[in-house]
């Protein structure tokens, strides 16, 4: 979106390259405020505080990703739940976001993105406080799928106010906001090893109550009030299906997962029916939805396809038996808490050290080149991560591969993030929460199997280092698929 003399004009960008100017209906325009005063505040300072803002709060959503996995076990032990179980609070959490993100997107372009980034704040903060004091473990998964409803929603809405505010160059910046992911990823696996070394396991959730608040705080007095669009209703009904047949399929696999639970157990065979029937729903109503939660518009383009594919499968390989690691350093190889948080905290290292670079090499670079790099070490990394060298210690390898497939995030990601928006480029918000989705769905299927199969292994240790071998094979098998996408150079 570009304006043209003064902003009487506003310039419309499509899927084909081609450009329509017409004129700007004043009701939708951005609301002055005095909080949103670019010349009182000087314009780049005014856009950096912003920036500031909305960074934060996706710091804070990204720490309580990452943190979780380090304390896995702690809480397993405090609420007396075994592992398949005790893995639903990242599982449960990314359901949430699944159904949170396609309702953000719309909701952030129909009300406002602020309006709707500060009720995620509050969301967000408030169901952690009440997570830390959960006494079991049933009450905290449903209070991690209440937090995740605050915590997914915050990138839609904040994309937004990055892509709004940055005009031109709002491809780099939606870049650099992106990359504050792997910031949580370093803090998020220490604190939570420092937490279950010195305190306990509910300090994870009460270390976002401080940032919680001071987000609040900026973005009710600097975040501009934004641009309302008409747009659909909230596809309800999908959410709902979608919802329930991944909740079906969840539940099942962590049955499975439950020594005394076989094949032809009625309450397996339940949830597969179950999952099938929805899904099945699911696909027709899609197809006649008026405001599907699934543009088909989109899934008809086969460079989205190809997208949301490698968004599942990054999804699954990173966001999923990421959040692993540090059980699979703890399990295998007896490595303590706060030294395996820090094995986790070495991937984000290598993601930052390259996804800034990577940002600004974009133009240059195009999409197609950093995907293939990143996607390929993510493998090789998954791959090296079961096949320690007896030579080399324990602890020392595992910082060294878990390295090496951050670095790999840190070439993919910005990627893959600018290729999907720039194929739509007047939908930024709605396809954010596409992407997000795709990546939340190939998360939760990659922790609800690998729990489930982890449960009932001997060798609990062994059995998740060879998902990670697993993985790596569909990460390799997409590149070609990504090689053929439609390069771009240059801004979008």
């Amino acid at each position: 979106m570009g304006e043209l003399d003064g902003g009487e004009f506003e310039v419309a960008l499509h899927v084909d390259g081609s450009a329509t100017v017409h004129p700007r209906d004043r009701s939708e325009m951005i609301l002055p405020s005095a909080s949103a005063s670019v010349p009182e505040n000087g314009g780049d300072r005014h856009r950096w505080m912003i920036f500031l803002i909305v960074g934060s709060a996706l710091f804070m959503a990204a720490l309580d990703l990452t943190i979780i996995g380090t304390v896995i076990p702690s809480i397993q032990h405090s609420l007396h739940a075994p592992l398949n179980w005790t893995a639903w609070t990242i599982t449960a959490s990314t359901l949430g976001t699944v159904v949170i993100m396609p309702i953000a997107g719309g909701l952030s372009d129909q009300f406002g993105r602020k309006r709707i980034f500060i009720i995620s704040a509050i969301v967000f903060t408030l169901s952690s406080l009440a997570c830390g004091f959960a006494g079991n473990i049933y009450l905290l998964v449903c209070l991690r799928a209440l937090q995740a409803l605050g915590g997914g929603a915050f990138m839609p809405s904040a994309t937004g106010i990055v892509a709004d505010s940055f005009g031109p160059n709002r491809d780099r910046a939606i870049a650099m906001f992106t990359s504050i992911l792997p910031a949580g990823g370093i803090v998020g696996p220490v604190l939570g090893g420092l937490f279950v070394t010195y305190w306990s396991w509910r300090g994870i959730f009460f270390i976002n109550i401080p940032i919680g608040i001071a987000v609040l705080v900026g973005a009710r007095h600097y975040l501009p009030r934004s641009v309302r669009h008409d747009v659909g209703r909230a596809d309800l009904v999908g959410i709902s299906l979608l919802g329930l047949c991944v909740l079906a399929s969840m539940f099942g696999i962590s049955l499975l997962g439950t020594a005394h639970i076989g094949i032809g157990s009625p309450a397996l065979l339940a949830c597969i029916c179950i999952a099938l029937v929805t899904f099945w729903r699911f696909v027709r109503h899609e197809l006649n939805a008026k405001d599907p939660i699934i543009p088909l518009q989109l899934l008809r383009g086969r460079s989205f396809l190809i997208m949301d594919l490698v968004n599942f499968i990054y999804g699954a390989a990173v966001l999923g038996l990421g959040a692993l690691v540090p059980l699979y350093a703890e399990d295998r190889f007896h490595i303590a808490p706060l030294q395996a948080g820090t094995v986790l905290a070495t991937r984000a290292v290598g993601t930052i050290a390259v996804a800034g670079v990577a940002s600004f090499l974009l133009r240059r670079t195009g999409f197609r080149l950093p995907m293939v790099i990143g996607m390929s070490l993510i493998a090789i990394g998954s791959v090296l991560m079961f096949t320690r060298p007896a030579s080399i210690g324990a602890f020392a390898w595992l910082a060294l591969t878990t390295g090496l497939t951050g670095i790999g995030m840190g070439a993919a990601m910005p990627a893959a993030n600018n290729a999907t928006l720039s194929f739509a480029t007047d939908n930024i918000a709605a396809i954010t929460g596409m992407r997000g989705m795709f990546r939340s769905m190939g998360s939760i299927i990659a922790v609800s199997v690998m729990t489930a199969v982890v449960t009932r292994s001997a060798h609990p240790g062994i059995a998740l280092g060879w998902g990670f071998v697993a993985l790596a094979v569909p990460t390799i098998a997409v590149i070609p698929l990504i090689l053929t996408l439609r390069d771009h150079r240059g801004s979008w």
